[in-house]
């Protein structure tokens, strides 16, 4: 029953995130969340603007977070913006710089947000089918388009693309802004943050959600020519001027300057992939070159779901989704050493 529902929603299918347990004995390898805690000097950040201060509105635009990713990324703080996760900020992306009549194109198998934004916003998309090794289709991304949206590392796949990949689209769609989604760009691929100087057409997004272990705060940014960003502070402002609040803005920015323990965490993280990868072929598993912290896999003796289900029985969470081109797939975030080690005892009494 959708009654007194707007017309707009009635037939949309919204985002499905993943399950967040209330039974904290599961072992969680579903949502690509960081397995160690957040940098002691985000905690106490937060812990210091805990006070009187909370009374007052929050900096609207995230001053002291934007100078620190600019310095961190060689940009002028005119560069970023700030926001309520990456999500929001695709979201205020998505309404700045698409237009209803022309299509937005983006691969076929990638976050399943970008779907339900055009479909939220009214535009028309373009979904273009991957290669048969899962890589993105980067011809079909060049030309006659009204936007393109590359996630890069891509999810759920976990494959990158080089920064030469990066600017073939953006040289091919001069006209129209490509978004570059890069919430997992710290995991070993290379970030298109240095091309923004030269293509006035890229936004790159990233996040304090993965590698900085940060998915609680809710904190992400664009970063791009002061001409975008002016268009998404429009959006914002039509929207809701405080988006991020002050503790988010003082831990994430605490978190972003603290870059060897950024550089520690992230280092453990793609150390433990390693092992996991091989874990997982030593088991017969088909495992897609990751630069995430997450890997994708398919096993050829057991499907998908079956995988999925048998897991969780044993107390482990991974993600599969009912499509049919991944459907066999499993998309398995890293953990601790010990949650991986846990992942391969199950395998083996599963397979």
């Amino acid at each position: 029953m959708k009654e007194f529902w707007s017309e707009k929603i009635r037939n949309i299918t919204p985002y499905t995130p993943g399950e967040q347990p209330k039974n904290r004995k599961l072992i969680k390898l579903n949502t690509n969340e960081c397995p160690y805690p957040p940098s002691p000097k985000a905690i106490e950040a937060i812990r210091v603007e805990a006070g009187d201060a909370l009374r007052l509105y929050p900096d609207p635009e995230c001053t002291l977070l934007r100078e620190a990713i600019a310095e961190r990324e060689g940009l002028d703080a005119g560069q970023v913006f700030c926001g309520n996760g990456s999500d929001e900020i695709l979201a205020f992306a998505f309404q700045a710089f698409f237009d209803p009549g022309r299509e937005v194109v983006f691969p076929r198998i990638t976050y399943s947000f970008y779907p339900v934004y055009t479909d939220f916003f009214g535009l028309k998309r373009r979904e273009v089918p991957m290669n048969p090794d899962f890589s993105d289709p980067v011809e079909l991304l060049c030309g006659n388009n009204g936007g393109v949206v590359l996630a890069n590392p891509n999810a759920p796949t976990g494959i990158a693309v080089g920064l030469d990949t990066v600017e073939k689209l953006l040289a091919a769609n001069p006209d129209v802004v490509v978004i570059v989604d890069e919430a997992y760009v710290d995991f070993g691929a290379d970030s298109a943050v240095r091309l923004i100087g030269r293509y006035p057409n890229l936004l790159v997004v990233q996040t304090t959600s993965k590698s900085r272990a940060l998915a609680g705060l809710r904190v992400g940014w664009a970063m791009g020519d002061e001409n975008l960003i002016a268009a998404m502070r429009c959006v914002r402002d039509s929207i809701n001027s405080y988006t991020v609040d002050r503790l988010a803005q003082a831990g994430a920015a605490a978190a972003v300057r603290d870059e060897g323990y950024f550089q520690s965490t992230r280092r453990r993280v793609m150390d433990t992939r390693t092992w996991t990868e091989e874990a997982l072929r030593a088991r017969d598993f088909t495992v897609l070159p990751s630069r995430t912290n997450f890997v994708f896999a398919s096993h050829p003796g057991r499907g998908g779901k079956e995988l999925l289900d048998s897991l969780r029985a044993q107390g482990i969470l991974v993600r599969w989704w009912k499509q049919p081109e991944i459907e066999n797939w499993l998309r398995i975030s890293i953990g601790t050493d010990e949650d991986m080690e846990a992942l391969a005892k199950a395998l083996d009494s599963i397979i």
